[in-house]
């Protein structure tokens, strides 16, 4: 499938960015995965936050799966974390009755698994329940250097970054949404995407799509009339049928986002949306009538995403370390591919 690179949205004011480096090592990306609660105490869940690196979020829960010896469904988590990565995130493992397994923190060490805090809870732990995650990231190379990467952090820190999906979610040179356009082309099932992985892949490319047109006509963060609105910080979503100057207000203060479509069986669009959509099922009509077929609902997810608590310090000339936080779904390769130049983006 040929495939345009996405739009940047501070390119045409600041010009591209030069090349830069990210994660070297796993240290130079450190991701800790924010919950607005703690777990109460007591409860058949045994809720564990374990800090790992160099593993996926799916490798964790296989491990967890077989030292507690209970099914892989038994374990839960909220989000999935990057491998390459030092990562800390919450499991639980569903034990009524039983106790954790005396050497637990011992046999977690030695599959370079630190536990970090534990606690028992009622409920298993669902997906996106977390709140935010927050970032701390070693940037370096020419980009970091010039004169105008502290005006990019800047922009990006005021004004949002544009959601887009990172490029983990495509696999490496895209080749997960080549398998998701023959998956849904044949028709999909699910004991042939026992995860949904490529049905998200499906998703996040037309969403990616959506949102690049969006940057090209300079509207991905003006709202349209038409457009489904989300309320900032909460999945809270309602359409604009017009558009007056207290949405514009709400929207240029962050506290709005335009979204864009997350395809699927639901009601069609209307407005400058509607128009969008449309663009979206011309240029791929297989994925979008694939998802349909699928049965997979539609949703919205916001254009942009607000950069919470920032900060930034210089290790050099060319080395800077980022903090901030990220509201959930939102991808930091995101950021970072507004702010270097790498093969990994774009």
């Amino acid at each position: 499938m040929s495939v345009s690179p996405w739009t940047r949205s501070l390119d045409a004011r600041l010009k591209p960015p030069l090349p830069g480096e990210y994660r070297l090592q796993p240290e130079d990306f450190i991701v800790d995965e924010q919950l607005d609660f703690t777990p109460e105490g007591s409860g058949e869940h045994l809720w564990l936050r374990l800090e790992k690196r160099r593993q996926t979020t799916l490798e964790v829960v296989k491990a967890l799966s077989r030292l507690c010896e209970v099914g892989q469904r038994d374990v839960g988590y909220s989000g999935m974390k990057d491998r390459f990565a030092v990562t800390r995130q919450w499991f639980s493992v569903h034990l009524p009755g039983r106790k954790a397994p005396s050497a637990l923190e011992a046999s977690l060490r030695a599959l370079d698994l630190r536990l970090v805090e534990q606690g028992r809870h009622p409920r298993k732990l669902k997906r996106g329940v977390h709140r935010t995650n927050r970032f701390r990231l070693r940037l370096r190379g020419e980009a970091v250097a010039a004169a105008s990467f502290e005006a990019r952090w800047e922009a990006l820190c005021a004004e949002g970054v544009p959601n887009y999906f990172g490029p983990q979610r495509f696999g490496a040179g895209r080749r997960n949404l080549e398998r998701a356009r023959a998956l849904l082309e044949k028709g999909w099932r699910k004991r042939d995407d026992r995860q949904g992985m490529m049905l998200s892949t499906a998703r996040s490319f037309l969403f990616n799509e959506g949102l690049s047109a969006r940057l090209d006509e300079g509207t991905w963060a003006t709202p349209l009339a038409g457009d489904t609105l989300m309320l900032d910080g909460t999945q809270s979503v309602f359409t604009a049928e017009t558009v007056d100057a207290t949405l514009e207000a709400r929207t240029a203060s962050l506290d709005l986002h335009p979204t864009g479509p997350l395809w699927g069986v639901g009601e069609q669009a209307s407005g400058a949306a509607l128009a969008l959509e449309r663009m979206l099922q011309v240029r791929h009509p297989a994925l979008c009538d694939g998802l349909v077929r699928a049965g997979v609902s539609k949703a919205q997810r916001a254009l942009r995403a607000r950069v919470i608590e920032p900060s930034s310090t210089r290790e050099g000339v060319d080395s800077v370390v980022l903090e901030f936080s990220l509201p959930r779904g939102s991808f930091a390769t995101s950021l970072v591919g507004e702010l270097i130049a790498h093969p990994d983006f774009f």
